[in-house]
């Protein structure tokens, strides 16, 4: 099976959905597309309309798009153990959430600091929402990482690890002055640990 993956190297939804498809075996059979998707790049404007990394083309000429929808695929159809396990499943999708929440949050306003026609897109209401939203993010998955070790460093990634993992990096790469590490000590441990992985090497952003 043949696959090929529209992305681009900031965005943390593509990461995520590569990261999967590492786990899961994929290998060489990955095709990397790489695109911007600011630009109105015609390709994958016919992959997907909306224009949106990442986006998966099937080896059946089948294009999948949004993050998650795109991690059950690769998720059902690549090798290895499961990413959304039946033992524990409400528990990894909840980590899921958490994850992606500060994803949106992070990604969101971002973008309003680069595009918005605003003097500081921090300050204002959907600013301050999205900041308060990391903040709340980030306090509790210090808060259920510290006392039960709930995101341990298994030898096998869940979704959730790959999602929490990704934001965190993000969160890094695009608001260093939150400096959320020296706030959330487990929780860096923690991250640290999955910065290892080769996945997570192989996919850093760029």
């Amino acid at each position: 099976m043949s696959l090929e993956l529209f992305l681009n190297a900031t965005s943390p939804y593509a990461r995520v959905a590569r990261i999967c498809a590492k786990e899961k075996g994929f290998g060489e059979r990955l095709k990397l597309r790489w695109v911007d998707p600011w630009t109105d790049d015609e390709a994958l404007l016919e992959a997907n309309p909306h224009a949106k990394v990442p986006t998966l083309r099937t080896s059946e000429g089948i294009t999948i798009s949004e993050t998650l929808l795109i991690a059950h695929y690769l998720d059902s159809t690549g090798s290895g153990p499961p990413l959304l396990p039946a033992d524990n499943l409400a528990e990894v999708m909840h980590g899921v959430g958490l994850g992606m929440g500060l994803i949106d949050s992070a990604f969101q306003l971002s973008i309003a600091r680069r595009y918005a026609d605003l003097d500081d897109p921090d300050r204002s209401v959907l600013g301050r929402r999205r900041l308060a939203s990391i903040e709340r993010g980030l306090a509790t998955l210090e808060a259920e990482t510290a006392p039960r070790h709930r995101y341990a460093d298994d030898v096998h990634l869940t979704l959730d690890d790959i999602v929490i993992g990704v934001a965190l990096d993000y969160l890094r790469l695009r608001f260093q002055e939150l400096e959320w590490e020296s706030r959330c000590p487990a929780l860096t441990a923690w991250e640290d640990a999955r910065l290892s992985r080769r996945s997570f090497k192989e996919s850093a952003f760029t």
